[in-house]
């Protein structure tokens, strides 16, 4: 099978842990048959130097006419101070409107070889954490009209948050169905004692529901969620959500799964064609260091696999690769713990690569 992968490196760390996942990739195409053809193209801080623009229309268009894109990290300090319509992270936003992609489904499973590396208390950890976070990622208040202007002498920032029930029911339904698919619980969160936003996306869900009897719907404000899965993770089986509240929620619940260098996402729409990313940044301060963790990237790639490419197998390959190396010892510095061995960005790709077989 021959597959056509937008291949967006980015900036900071970025390029380092771009390069460990292709690596893989092309020994699973090896390993399987495939042909994985790859098409570079330059999105976010890279691209504002090299076109001053964070996502020219060319690049998008390299995204939209391939199978999949795979994406390491964008932004940094370096353009901290560009003007808002032009920052690495507009790039970011304009690529997932342009690729249709509204579904940002975001694991947050511990690997039992890092349990003692969650900030939770064993008791906590013991009894499990496996849960996805599903955000919806294009409406919202990341998409709304922002602007800043001087109202009676003060300068005063203005942003609009804004769903129609249209937007609201096309993420719900991916939560149901992937509630479907796991154990049967959805959790929605809002703040519907408070937001208007929040009261329809309530009314829409709990109409959805009734299309899915075979799922036990929840409702859930987001202040108490956000206690809640340091309290007891367990609970949640799917989360479903709105874009600033999944942004904020999904990066809290990766931390207590051990190092947000870990994870991985899927950004999926109406179509096969996915963003697939680490969930964590550039980390400009390390870049080139040979110090980064390419697991997260290296999982996204395997999601890809699994969720755009029919690959089941190979997918359960990668998966399988990476526990057999903390099985292992190895570790890189974020999640390094004691007794076991310290390794840079290569050489856990390196390690990862030897484990990898059908």
């Amino acid at each position: 099978m021959t597959k056509n992968i937008a291949v967006i490196r980015g900036d900071g760390i970025g390029p380092e842990i771009v390069d460990q996942a292709l690596r893989v990739l092309d020994k699973i195409a090896a390993l399987y048959g495939h042909t994985f053809q790859y098409t570079d193209v330059d999105m976010g801080g890279c691209a504002i130097d090299k076109w001053g623009d964070p996502l020219p229309e060319e690049m998008l268009k390299k995204c939209t006419e391939s199978d999949s894109v795979l994406l390491g990290a964008v932004g940094g300090e370096k353009w901290n101070d560009v003007p808002g319509p032009m920052r690495p992270e507009k790039g970011l936003l304009r690529l997932r409107a342009g690729m249709g992609v509204y579904s940002n489904n975001r694991p947050a499973k511990i690997w039992p070889q890092l349990s003692a590396a969650s900030p939770l208390k064993k008791a906590i950890v013991d009894k499990g954490i496996d849960f996805i976070i599903v955000r919806e990622l294009i409406g919202g208040i990341y998409f709304g009209e922002h602007k800043t202007r001087d109202i009676d002498g003060v300068a005063t920032a203005i942003d609009e948050l804004k769903y129609d029930e249209k937007e609201i029911e096309r993420i719900g339904r991916i939560g149901f169905e992937t509630a479907r698919k796991r154990g049967g619980r959805l959790c929605s969160v809002e703040k519907s004692n408070v937001l208007d936003s929040s009261r329809l996306w309530k009314k829409v869900m709990h109409r959805l529901s009734e299309e899915y009897p075979d799922v036990e719907l929840s409702d859930m404000l987001v202040d108490n969620c956000a206690m809640q899965i340091v309290k007891d993770p367990s609970q949640f089986d799917v989360i479903v959500t709105e874009n600033m509240f999944g942004d904020i929620l999904s990066d809290e619940a990766s931390m207590i799964t051990g190092s947000i260098g870990m994870i991985p996402s899927s950004s999926l729409g109406a179509t096969s064609c996915g963003l697939y990313e680490p969930i964590h940044g550039s980390a400009p301060d390390i870049a080139g260091k040979d110090l980064a963790n390419p697991i997260g990237t290296i999982l996204s790639a395997a999601m890809m696999l699994r969720f755009s490419f029919d690959m089941p197998e190979e997918a359960d390959a990668i998966e399988r690769a990476v526990s057999a190396y903390l099985d292992d010892g190895y570790r890189t510095g974020d999640i390094m713990g004691e007794g076991m061995t310290q390794v840079g960005c290569r050489q856990c790709g390196d390690l990862i690569l030897e484990r990898l077989s059908k």
